[in-house]
C-alpha cells in the first residue's frame, strides 16, 4: 500500500496568491524534553505555526511542552503510542496505538483537538488507513524529506528543503527520536542540526514568497 491515500501535499483552490504558495511545517517523534523547546523557540521568533506528529509515550511524560505547542498556535497530532512499524502489528495493537496515543494527547491538555496522524516510517496500509478513519483522524504524508534524522549537516538539511520546496508542500522534520532507536545518554545534540537548520529555511522561504501555514481545518 502507498501513501497515496494520505495527504502529502495541500492543493489549494483558493485564488488568493499567498495561499497558493502555502507552505507546511511537520515534526515527528517528540516531544524531546531539550530538542523540542528549542524548536518552539525558533517557531516563535519567526511567528510561524507547525504540526507536531508526537509520539503518546513521550506525550505522557513531557505534558507541559504538549500545552506550550497548543499555547502558541501549533497543532499536536497523532504518531502513534510507541512508534511500532504498524504493518507488522494485528489489527487490535493498531488500533490500541492510536487511540492510546489520542488519550495521551488529550490527557497531557485537555485543550487538544487531535485531527491528523502520520505512520511512523511513513509505512501506510489499508488497516492502518481504517483505523485512522474510524478514530477520527486523517493521515498525513510528507513532499519533502531532508532526512535530517540522518544528521548530514545544517546546509545539507536546508539545501535538501529548498530545492524541493513547492507550493503545498509538507515538510518532514524531527524535533526527537523513537524510543526503539534512542541511545543512553542522548541529549542536546540529538537535533541540533535540525534546530539551527530550521532559523535558515524558515526566513529562506519567506525570501521566496512562500507562506508557512498550519495545516487546513478540513484536512
Amino acid at each position: 500500500m502507498s501513501h497515496l491515500d494520505c495527504l502529502s501535499e495541500v492543493h489549494s483552490e483558493c485564488t488568493d496568491g499567498a495561499a497558493q504558495r502555502s507552505v507546511y511545517l511537520t515534526f515527528d517523534d517528540g516531544p524531546h524534553p531539550f530538542c523540542t523547546p528549542a524548536i518552539l523557540d525558533v517557531l516563535a521568533e519567526h511567528r510561524v505555526p507547525a504540526t507536531f506528529f508526537v509520539i503518546g509515550q513521550y506525550a505522557a511524560d513531557q505534558s507541559s511542552l504538549i500545552q506550550r505547542m497548543i499555547a502558541e498556535g501549533h497543532e499536536v497530532a497523532n504518531h502513534t503510542m510507541t512508534h511500532p512499524d504498524l504493518s507488522k502489528c494485528g489489527p487490535g495493537e493498531v488500533q490500541r496505538e492510536l487511540l492510546e496515543a489520542n488519550r495521551a494527547i488529550k490527557t497531557a491538555s485537555s485543550h487538544a483537538s487531535v485531527r491528523h496522524i502520520r505512520a511512523p516510517y511513513g509505512i501506510w496500509t489499508d488497516e492502518v488507513l481504517t483505523a485512522s478513519a474510524n478514530a477520527g483522524l486523517r493521515g498525513v504524508h510528507w513532499s519533502v524529506d531532508p532526512r535530517d534524522w540522518s544528521r548530514p549537516g545544517v546546509d545539507a538539511i536546508v539545501s535538501s528543503v529548498l530545492d524541493a520546496i513547492r507550493p503545498g508542500a509538507i515538510v518532514l522534520l524531527h524535533d526527537g527520536c523513537p524510543p526503539s532507536e534512542l541511545q543512553p545518554g542522548t541529549g542536546r545534540d540529538l537535533r541540533d542540526q535540525t534546530i539551527l537548520a530550521l532559523a535558515s529555511i524558515i526566513p529562506a522561504l519567506h525570501d521566496r514568497g512562500f507562506v508557512i501555514r498550519s495545516l487546513p481545518q478540513d484536512h
